[in-house]
């Protein structure tokens, strides 16, 4: 009797079973992290390649980036417990609204607008990408365990997607600012820029959407450890800078800071801008957006553990040397279609080292540190955006000659460190399979 009533019940209850929504996989997350991030960072990422060349009254641009820098690298300290806290879904939707209000900022530009929308902007970035990375990682890490696959290589492949789609960004906002700042030589038309800053305006509110969208992940942990006392919160941040493999990583951390800051503060205004003008900006860096997205893709399925981003990383670390060593020694700006072409052919080739650094240093933190994950993405951006701010406050009183020379020396030193985390410290068992 018992056994039948059991049954009956389960019958029952099998038309709500079905009516229930699956719940959505891991990799569908990601899909959805993409793509909200594609929206956001189009509009984000077009805007500030521009601020060294439009906002120029006062060098208002360059500095308002430095101020946002600076700012991101002192907040990215204690992100982690604020990740931790919230929990990274509603940390990625909360991280959107700096960035929604520095695009209104641009609208009207002014000492008094940039420099807090700045301000605020370095603190929610600092919590959207300890976010991002803790999302991604916690995502690909339970795909791995759910499909039985190893971590090392979802972790790649997880990875490769997102800073695929991510690189992608370079080329959609850049192409927009492309067709909208077509008189860009003399600074660009008031309209021009404020109907583009009102197209980016509604890229940022689609992309907060998808965020919204974003299934909770890790926001059922027990974080009262963390919280318990300001002295635990310290401990929590600070560990992973007493494993030797973070103070290894380090160098190579704040070098991917600085090349991507010289991407935007020099290469556009002393490389582009003399040769094809303002407008020609946006085309410049899609190009070197477009080259970003397909290195990070396929780094990104070759991505095993550190020994095959040894292999990669050098790759990209070759070819970022050659092109400083070729801007130091050899080149000068030409006029006809061979001048034009080499300022394309240049961000081409550093969208390589770009997309290299990105999805090796991703996945090789949360497989080197997992337990800490949002500790580790914290000091990923505490030395990547301290490395930014240093460029952009140095970029306006250094000639050109002396910023190459401080790049060439900052690549050599993350490179020799990072050769010597996988010939020293690595042992087959730091690394899962």
């Amino acid at each position: 009797m018992d056994a039948r009533r059991d049954e009956e019940a389960a019958s029952a209850a099998e038309p709500l079973l079905a009516a229930c929504p699956p719940q959505r996989s891991h990799a569908a997350d990601v899909h959805v992290l993409s793509a909200a991030f594609l929206f956001v960072f189009s509009a984000y990422g077009a805007a500030q390649n521009l601020q060294s060349t439009v906002n120029t009254e006062g060098d208002l641009g360059t500095v308002s980036m430095g101020v946002l820098y600076t700012s991101f690298t002192l907040f990215a300290v204690a992100a982690s417990p604020v990740v931790r806290w919230l929990g990274p879904s509603r940390v990625l939707v909360v991280g959107t609204s700096g960035y929604l209000l520095f695009i209104l900022a641009n609208l009207v530009p002014t000492w008094y607008t940039m420099v807090p929308a700045s301000l605020y902007l370095g603190f929610t970035a600092s919590i959207i990408w300890v976010g991002q990375g803790t999302y991604l990682t916690s995502a690909a890490l339970s795909h791995a365990r759910d499909n039985n696959l190893p971590e090392g290589p979802t972790l790649g492949s997880f990875n490769g997607e997102f800073w695929g789609v991510f690189a992608s960004t370079q080329v959609i906002g850049n192409l927009i600012s492309l067709a909208l700042l077509r008189n860009g030589k003399d600074g660009g038309s008031v309209t021009g820029k404020n109907l583009l800053f009102v197209v980016f305006l509604g890229c940022m509110i689609i992309g907060i959407v998808l965020m919204c969208l974003l299934s909770k992940r890790d926001e059922k942990r027990d974080n009262a450890s963390t919280h318990s006392s300001f002295g635990a919160m310290l401990k929590y941040i600070v560990a992973p800078l007493k494993d030797r493999r973070m103070i290894l990583l380090i160098p190579l951390i704040a070098y991917s800071g600085l090349q991507q800051a010289f991407v935007w503060a020099v290469f556009t205004k002393s490389i582009v801008t003399p040769v094809l003008g303002i407008s020609g900006v946006g085309g410049a860096m899609a190009i070197y957006g477009a080259s970003d997205v397909v290195c990070s893709l396929v780094a990104g399925r070759f991505t095993s553990g550190l020994h095959s981003a040894t292999f990669i990383v050098s790759v990209g670390a070759i070819l970022q040397a050659a092109v400083l060593f070729w801007l130091l020694l050899l080149y000068s700006p030409m006029e006809g279609v061979l001048g034009a072409a080499v300022p394309l052919f240049i961000g081409a080739l550093w969208g390589v080292g770009d997309g290299v650094l990105n999805t090796q240093l991703s996945a090789l933190l949360g497989l080197l540190f997992e337990d800490v994950k949002e500790a580790a993405f914290a000091q990923l951006k505490v030395w990547q955006s301290g490395a930014i701010a240093v460029i952009f406050f140095l970029s306006p009183s250094i000639t050109l000659q002396a910023m190459l020379i401080l790049m060439a020396t900052s690549l050599f030193i993350s490179f020799g460190s990072f050769l010597l985390l996988t010939l020293v410290v690595e042992k087959p068992s730091t690394i899962r399979a």
